[in-house]
């Protein structure tokens, strides 16, 4: 059936554009949800019924792609980059495919600036995904995080589909006392920055329930095997020498003497096409941070899916250094684990569940995986949200 017709909805300006400690072991069974092609939105108005049909005739998905059911990625052959629309608004993202693979995960002790919790290296095994191209911006983050997804449906008086209504009901954080930019601007492609872990995997169900695509935080293995990009060296792309053509870090990101972090995407992308996985912000990934976690693989076998599993809200793991850090600490196997001082300055007793007040360093970026585990296994393995030991979740009423 041909789609080629389809027309945009108005975004309508500017105004609404921005919007006890366990491990585990396993692998990821299921099945794989979506496409790889997106296309705009149509006016919904005159056209809801007759997408409606295609919708139950499953020609078109409930992710807002445009394929068959049979066309959907079954295999890591098929994977392709694809560019994610959310539906009613002019926000995009891409993700790129991450092939499956095995490496060595940590550093040699040889390498420069190196940590003890980096080793020992271990074999790791890591299957197919996709991952965001860019770290999460603002125009993304604030769709859920400021409720303007549905402000944006009232202001168009669009109808909610059954995906809208999923997503609406996905647990939204009070709003922030102050602007948590603090002055470093959000238009223009900026990544969010001063989320809790919990704020970042709560972003994620609600990107799940408005797409219909399972997202998620990757794992911490996973992401240094991304960052990695099958290299060896401390970077991506070598040693320290190139830092500069690939990193926003303590020593190049002043403006006007100001260091600060910078729009996505601005310097050169790893092997794979990733960018930013060295400096701008760190990004928060699944993990607890536990420095001996290494030690507790074989290193002569290798390790399926690790995963260090928390109930408590410290200390979780954040990866990829960052604008303030110095560039050792941008290294493909630097880990950082996260403190109470990153909320120091919060007003809120006790303090928030959605918001670092300190924490000006920190974001995230998305995954996807190609085999989508089941509803037993997210919750088993804390691959979704769930409030920390501890932690009062405030929340947000729908208007």
């Amino acid at each position: 059936i041909a789609m080629n017709a389809m027309m945009r909805v108005s975004c309508c300006g500017n105004l609404f554009r921005r919007f006890s400690f366990r491990e585990r072991v396993t692998m990821f069974p299921g099945n794989p949800v979506g496409g790889a092609v997106t296309f705009p939105v149509m006016r919904l108005r005159m056209r809801q019924r007759f997408f409606q049909g295609l919708m139950s005739l499953g020609v078109l998905s409930l992710a807002g792609f445009v394929l068959a059911a049979d066309e959907a990625p079954k295999t890591e052959k098929e994977m392709k980059p694809y560019t994610q629309k959310i539906d009613h608004t002019e926000v995009t993202f891409d993700m790129v495919p991450i092939p499956g693979g095995e490496f060595l995960m940590g550093s040699p002790k040889t390498e420069a600036g190196r940590a003890d919790d980096e080793g020992p290296q271990h074999k790791v095994k890591i299957e197919p995904f996709w991952m965001g191209k860019h770290e999460v911006t603002w125009e993304e983050f604030e769709l859920w995080s400021l409720l303007m997804d549905a402000k944006l449906r009232k202001f168009q008086s669009i109808a909610p589909t059954p995906l809208d209504k999923r997503a609406d009901a996905v647990t939204k954080p009070t709003p922030p006392y102050t602007d948590m930019s603090f002055g470093m601007g959000k238009d223009g492609g900026y990544p969010a920055i001063c989320m809790t872990q919990h704020a970042a995997k709560k972003y994620c169900e609600w990107l799940t329930a408005k797409t219909g695509v399972y997202y998620r935080l990757p794992t911490e293995a996973e992401w240094e095997y991304a960052c990695r990009a099958g290299t060896t060296t401390p970077y991506s792309f070598g040693d320290v020498s190139k830092i500069d053509d690939y990193a926003w870090h303590a020593g190049n990101s002043a403006v006007d003497g100001e260091k600060k972090y910078h729009p996505v995407g601005k310097k050169k992308p790893n092997p794979w096409g990733l960018f930013d996985m060295h400096g701008n912000v760190a990004e928060w990934v699944q993990d607890k941070y536990e420095p001996e976690f290494y030690a507790k693989f074989p290193t002569d076998k290798t390790t399926l899916f690790p995963l260090c599993l928390a109930d408590e809200e410290y200390p979780r793991v954040a990866r990829g250094g960052s604008w303030m850090f110095e560039p050792d600490k941008a290294r493909s196997a630097t880990r950082l684990g996260s403190d109470p001082e990153w909320k120091e300055q919060d007003p809120q007793l006790p303090k928030s569940a959605w918001y670092m007040t300190d924490a000006l360093f920190v974001g995230f970026r998305i995954v996807r995986p190609l085999r989508v585990p089941s509803e037993e296994e997210r919750k088993n393995l804390r691959l979704d949200a769930v409030v920390p030991k501890g932690v009062k979740e405030r929340v947000t009423l729908e208007e």
